[in-house]
């Protein structure tokens, strides 16, 4: 794996603004700020890709100078994320669940440098703010489309790592299924591997010879498994409906764009503190929301669209609220 690295002359003016290496650099006061991202995981990937796609929107724009590292094990995390802290960057954005302990005793050796992982635990003063995809919004809105398109009351869901992350989701789904079909039942497995394509395409398989006819597709692989089986699959984080159209009636989109922007104008500002950043992945913040229909449009129910469209509006005036439980969903059946 290559890293990449800022220019020697960057890190030796950093060095020369602050008493010694472990303090940091000074936050940004103009121009373009310095991030570096860590990833454990291809760029591909559905969870990074979003992440990704919003810091190379930054960059597009000319508002940051973009480093980022994919595919880094995690017994190299700590090593990579002190490279580029002593490195000149201003803001590290990664995914810190399978390496805690590690990234925030960096963060601890680094207090100048602004830190936005992705974590199931809490922000750490100063300088360590945590997100997390909590778009269980539009999660629910594809579990009533799901509910009310099965013909069999099965539905196969395959998930990464049964974490706090992924169970909310499942739970919503499920929940939004029941809501339109009390008769559904649901068959939960966790691959144990954020990406392992054929894993959770066997997965899928397994659950679709029991007789799912649609799929929660929490993971790549399974819409595969889906449009060789010819059932029907709900997509997750992603739109993947161009690649399958024939199979993925819906998905929840994640948005990290106003996690992103946040983060960068506190940092641009000097004001940025650890912080949880969930709420900004909500439909209310525009962080997350219902893929279009697509070549669904006129296949599902226009009663079973109209329940949901009029959720989605609860939603998001406020008169409904879903549910946030993390706790690790089980197979009904």
């Amino acid at each position: 794996m290559s890293l990449p690295s800022f220019t020697r002359r960057e890190a030796l003016s950093v060095a020369a603004a602050t008493l010694a290496a472990a303090s940091g650099v000074s936050r940004a006061q103009g121009g373009k700020i310095k991030v570096a991202a860590i990833y454990t995981v291809p760029f591909e990937q559905q969870w990074v890709s979003r992440i990704h796609k919003a810091l190379k929107a930054a960059e597009a724009r000319g508002d940051v100078e973009y480093k980022a590292s994919e595919n880094v094990a995690n017994a190299d995390y700590e090593r990579v994320m002190r490279e580029y802290a002593t490195g000149g960057a201003q803001l590290i954005v990664g995914e810190s669940f399978a390496v805690e302990a590690a990234a925030r005793k960096v963060a601890k050796d680094f207090p100048k440098i602004s830190f936005l992982m992705g974590s199931s635990g809490k922000p750490q003063a100063p300088n360590f703010a945590v997100f997390d995809n909590y778009i269980q919004d539009p999660a629910y809105l594809t579990g009533m489309i799901a509910g009310g398109i099965t013909k069999n009351n099965k539905i196969g869901m395959v998930g990464g790592f049964p974490i706090p992350e992924v169970n909310r989701l499942m739970h919503a789904f499920m929940a939004g299924a029941r809501e339109v079909n009390p008769k559904v039942q649901f068959m939960v497995t966790f691959i144990n591997s954020w990406f392992d394509p054929p894993k959770a395409k066997e997965a899928a398989f397994a659950m679709i010879d029991k007789g799912a006819d649609v799929m929660y597709a929490e993971r790549f692989g399974v819409s595969d498994a889906a449009k060789e089986r010819k059932v029907l699959a709900i997509g997750n984080v992603i739109n993947t409906q161009d690649k399958y159209p024939e199979t993925v009636v819906a998905s929840a989109l994640w948005h990290m764009e106003p996690t992103i922007e946040r983060a960068l104008g506190l940092v641009k500002a000097g004001k940025f503190t650890a912080e949880d950043y969930g709420a900004y992945s909500m439909m209310k913040h525009k962080g997350s929301e219902l893929a279009p229909l697509g070549t669904f449009e006129a296949k599902v129910p226009k009663a079973l669209v109209d329940k949901v469209r009029a959720k989605e509006k609860a939603i998001q005036g406020g008169q409904f609220t879903v549910k946030v439980d993390d706790t690790q969903p089980k197979s009904t059946i």
